[in-house]
């Protein structure tokens, strides 16, 4: 069996990636980014307008609610390994503005080698993923994020798995006390993945 490529090697093939039609209106290529070495992966659904345009991913409105959710938890940004599902932008015009556009199951099966490859080459001890399109790229159609999250899953990628909401559905709610609460919720979600990962023996989460 050969050994996992490199992530350098994986993020330079990536760059040309025609296995799916969204390159076509994509910037680029949003591959993922963190320590090679990170034990916990989060894994969201694809890049947004400006991640699209940055080439790096959560770095817009859904990177600070991660941000905030990782602060609550006590975790640092460069602790993790931050990635997405499909790693090109999906839109539609409206007026001046790309708005998100769900992908179809042929485009997250198509993207689904290069998180493959991710994961192969990180060995990461836990895993969450953030979103709808995360949750059936890693665990299949059969995982609901809303019935299966807040308990731990079965997965090839690493012993300790689960899912969660992804960050913009907490900026899609209108309500202060709403998202005061989905943002909770989500930290719950974390920190559930964190208390497994403390019990691991070669854990080195604080």
């Amino acid at each position: 069996m050969s050994p996992a490529p490199s992530l350098t090697a994986l993020r330079r093939s990536a760059r040309d990636c025609r296995r799916c039609e969204l390159y076509k209106d994509a910037t680029q290529t949003v591959f993922g980014a963190g320590p090679p070495d990170a034990e916990l992966i989060l894994v969201g659904e694809q890049p947004g307008d400006r991640e699209d345009r940055e080439g790096k991913p959560f770095v817009g409105p859904a990177g600070r609610v991660l941000g905030q959710v990782l602060d609550e938890a006590g975790v640092g940004r460069d602790e993790v390994y931050v990635t997405n599902a499909v790693k090109h932008f999906k839109w539609r015009e409206r007026g001046k503005r790309r708005l998100h556009d769900t992908p179809r199951a042929p485009e997250i099966n198509a993207c689904r080698p290069w998180l493959e490859s991710e994961l192969a080459a990180l060995e990461p001890n836990g895993i969450l993923a953030m979103g709808a399109t995360a949750a059936r790229s890693l665990f299949g159609t059969k995982v609901k994020v809303t019935r299966d999250r807040g308990r731990l899953l079965d997965s090839p990628f690493a012993p300790v798995a689960t899912v969660t909401i992804h960050p913009s559905a907490v900026l899609r709610l209108r309500e202060r006390e709403e998202r005061a609460q989905a943002t909770a919720e989500m930290v719950d979600d974390l920190e559930l993945v964190l208390a497994e990962l403390r019990q691991l023996p070669q854990s080195t989460i604080d």
